[in-house]
């Protein structure tokens, strides 16, 4: 309990938010925080992948330069009838940009992207002069 009450000393901002929830709720997430989004690198390819419910696949925009990923996007918000107001919005609405520094500069001739029940998965394949080589020793 003396730990917690420490903390709170430390952290006033989590405090007022405790207090400030339940009569707001959540505040809504940043531009920074969605969407989320994975990668990792799988044989000469990295995989990027995403949850974007509610994002037509128009609304998002895919770039890249050397080892640099861009994805930008939108997503629209509820239109409400007159006279109706939201109770509770927890849902992220607008603008985002997310940018990554791959390990490895990309063929962007060869890179792939699909939308799928909402999930975004792009392919993106390392440049074949970024490809490790083999080579041969000689003897005299």
């Amino acid at each position: 309990m003396l730990m917690t009450n420490f903390a709170r000393l430390l952290d006033p901002w989590d405090e007022l938010e405790s207090i400030r929830q339940p009569f707001f709720g959540r505040t809504e997430p940043s531009n920074a925080e969605f969407p989320a989004f994975n990668v990792w690198v799988s044989g000469d390819d990295a995989i990027v992948t995403s949850e974007l419910p509610g994002i037509d696949r128009g609304a998002i925009e895919i770039s890249v330069a050397g080892k640099t990923l861009t994805v930008r996007g939108s997503r629209r918000s509820e239109e409400l009838a007159e006279g109706e107001s939201f109770h509770r919005k927890e849902r992220w609405f607008g603008q985002f940009t997310k940018t990554f520094e791959l390990p490895f500069g990309i063929d962007a001739e060869k890179v792939r992207a699909q939308l799928t029940g909402g999930i975004l998965e792009i392919s993106l394949p390392r440049a074949e002069a970024e490809r490790p080589r083999k080579i041969e020793i000689k003897s005299e």
